[in-house]
């Protein structure tokens, strides 16, 4: 599976791939505008989107995905339960916060389910 992982902490992110996300394919962008350069030069299967970032919030990106990629599911990965609810009112299909990155592969799978249905 091809990810883009919208995060913008470097080494938290390593880690996630490493630990979690080894067998898919992980392009991690620290960036709202590196993000949009990545979704606009690649196709991914999934789009995993912290919410504080540096350049701005996950949602508005998550909210600019809607109307072009509408099919193309996104996980709202936070640290913060308000930043979740703001990533999953702006289209984001489910949550895996940061503490729960354990389960992350069950929410992919889930998510997978809930498309092949």
């Amino acid at each position: 599976m091809n990810i883009l992982y919208l995060e913008n902490h470097a080494l938290f992110a390593r880690q996630v791939t490493q630990q979690f996300l080894a067998s898919h394919r992980v392009t991690i962008v620290p960036s709202l505008a590196e993000a949009r350069m990545a979704l606009s030069n690649d196709l991914y299967d999934l789009i995993l989107s912290d919410y504080d970032l540096d350049d701005g919030k996950g949602d508005e990106f998550v909210r600019e995905c809607r109307t072009p990629h509408p099919q193309l599911p996104v996980i709202a990965a936070s640290a913060h339960e308000a930043g979740n609810h703001a990533l999953l009112k702006a289209g984001a299909a489910a949550v895996c916060g940061k503490m729960e990155f354990d389960r992350i592969q069950q929410v992919i799978d889930s998510l997978r389910k809930k498309q092949s249905d």
